[in-house]
């Protein structure tokens, strides 16, 4: 009897985006952190995943102690004057945060209903102040709003961690939606930009540069060349896709799984792709055929 010569790995490495909450630091006084604890946290199980900065000293390992006892639990520092004590306690240390990312946010959905796309009857006059405000309404969609309140994300780099740090907070803006929408934007994103659409499939019909991310949490549609980071399903939904034209990303993410440009295979960039999220083999990428 022959047998079996299917070795099962002894490890896989991929990507999964996790939430973790980021706790900032003023003081070092640790009755003042436990007070503030006592008054601000009712449950010592709640096990939530926490990162720690401070730009003051800390006794980390005390620190740590007080967290555990409130159901905290300390994966990692933000890089800078922690680095060294993070070190002999086997921590992570994760990136400091990048420049601010600009936030498109188009004011012009293109999906309506039948009844909204059919014209009402109206004079000449009408006609003309209504594509006065059309074309207000377009250029308004062309303008680019505040700065992010929170970091959304960094420059591209090397490091799978800031970009896991990067997307989690990103994700975390999405709320629910009651109403599917196709969102359609047709300007270049350019780098530094970012477009976050939820509650329906989000159609760029431009190019999307290095530095720049499109975010959706249904599926993501590019018809044009696909570079930056390009996220569908950020709330988890398993059945979004993403569609480029011309596919070369910093980083691509369905459903929370995501890989870095590194670990695309070759022979799919610059090509007119297809990625989709299969339970039990991460992201799958297809060539487009006639696309």
């Amino acid at each position: 009897m022959t047998a079996s010569t299917d070795v099962t790995p002894t490890l896989k490495m991929y990507g999964k985006m996790l939430t973790f909450t980021r706790i900032q630091l003023h003081s070092n006084d640790l009755q003042q952190i436990d007070a503030y604890l006592s008054e601000n946290l009712s449950n010592k199980n709640s096990q939530i995943p926490v990162i720690i900065e401070s730009d003051i000293e800390q006794d980390l390992n005390s620190l740590i102690d007080l967290f555990w006892s409130w159901g905290l639990q300390p994966i990692g520092v933000v890089t800078g004057i922690l680095d060294e004590a993070a070190k002999a306690l086997r921590l992570a240390i994760f990136p400091g945060d990048g420049k601010r990312i600009e936030r498109i946010r188009p004011t012009k959905k293109a999906t309506t209903t039948l009844a909204e796309s059919i014209p009402e009857p109206s004079t000449s006059k009408d006609a003309n102040s209504s594509d006065n405000s059309d074309a207000a309404e377009n250029s308004d969609a062309a303008e680019t709003t505040d700065s992010l309140d929170n970091t959304t994300a960094a420059d591209p780099t090397d490091s799978a961690d800031a970009e896991q740090q990067s997307l989690s907070q990103s994700s975390s803006d999405f709320s629910g939606s009651d109403t599917m929408t196709t969102l359609f934007y047709d300007q270049m994103l350019r780098s530094g930009q970012s477009i976050n659409h939820v509650g329906g499939d989000l159609v760029l019909t431009n190019s999307v540069n290095n530095g720049a991310e499109a975010i959706t949490d249904n599926s993501l549609h590019i018809y044009g060349r696909a570079q930056g980071r390009l996220v569908a399903g950020a709330t988890g939904d398993k059945d979004a896709r993403i569609f480029c034209q011309r596919f070369n990303p910093s980083l691509v993410s369905v459903a929370g799984t995501y890989i870095l440009h590194d670990s695309i295979p070759k022979d799919m960039i610059d090509k007119p792709v297809q990625v989709r999220f299969v339970e039990g083999e991460g992201l799958v990428f297809e060539v487009l055929e006639n696309y």
